[in-house]
């Protein structure tokens, strides 16, 4: 349902964030991610005046990956920001992100490698939204939703979704949102077999080959 109607107001800045998946001709998937800043006027900034219009920001962040969401290639680019070509310095260091995994700890290590001065803030901040964005490409695509595979496990062979039909894993996605958990009314009306499912705890749940500490609970979420 839409929010309610707002009072009296006046349009003082926009801030728009756009997330595009490309799946490309050699087989890697680009996520591209682009971070506007507006104002319905003219900007005084320390470098001059942004007419109305102009945007005040406007980042890009585009990261390769493989089909186990492990990221291969990284570039940013800073085609309008409030001090030019002193902003677009920082842009090298999202090259950083290379040999990450979006599903393995991106958020903690993202943060890390360009905590302060080493990125730009808001370059930075579009790190945060690209493993949901990449999951959500996926889905459907790479990776089977209604299988017990979590996000970069494999999912591409008959054999693997054959295996992964008939496993006890529920589907990714439940038990992760309110609407979505296993005790829920969507649960129930369209995934009868694991309505009520008491998932395993955090320190039980195995990934792969990794222990329990580095498992499913570090993984990132939809």
């Amino acid at each position: 349902m839409p929010l309610s109607p707002p009072v009296s107001r006046q349009l003082r800045h926009r801030r728009a964030i756009r997330m595009e998946a490309f799946e490309r001709d050699d087989g890697l998937w680009d996520i591209e991610a682009c971070l506007t800043d507006e104002k319905p006027r003219d900007v005084k900034l320390a470098t001059g005046v942004r007419p109305r219009g102009l945007p005040i920001h406007e980042l890009w962040l585009r990261i390769t990956i493989d089909r186990t969401f492990a990221i291969v290639g990284a570039e940013a680019a800073s085609d309008w920001a409030p001090y030019g070509r002193l902003c677009s310095a920082s842009n090298p260091a999202y090259r950083a992100l290379i040999g990450l995994n979006l599903v393995q700890n991106f958020r903690r290590e993202s943060s890390r490698l360009l905590a302060g001065t080493t990125g730009c803030t808001h370059l930075t901040e579009l790190c945060a939204v690209l493993p949901t964005a990449a999951i959500q490409a996926f889905a459907g695509e790479v990776w089977n939703t209604e299988k017990g595979a979590a996000p970069g496990e494999s999912s591409d062979n008959a054999a693997a979704n054959s295996q992964a039909s008939t496993s006890d894993k529920p589907p990714f996605q439940l038990g992760r949102c309110n609407a979505l958990r296993f005790d829920g009314e969507a649960v129930r009306q369209h995934y009868p077999r694991w309505f009520d499912h008491a998932p395993r705890s955090a320190g039980e749940r195995v990934v792969g080959n990794a222990s329990p500490k580095d498992s499913g609970q570090d993984r990132e979420r939809t």
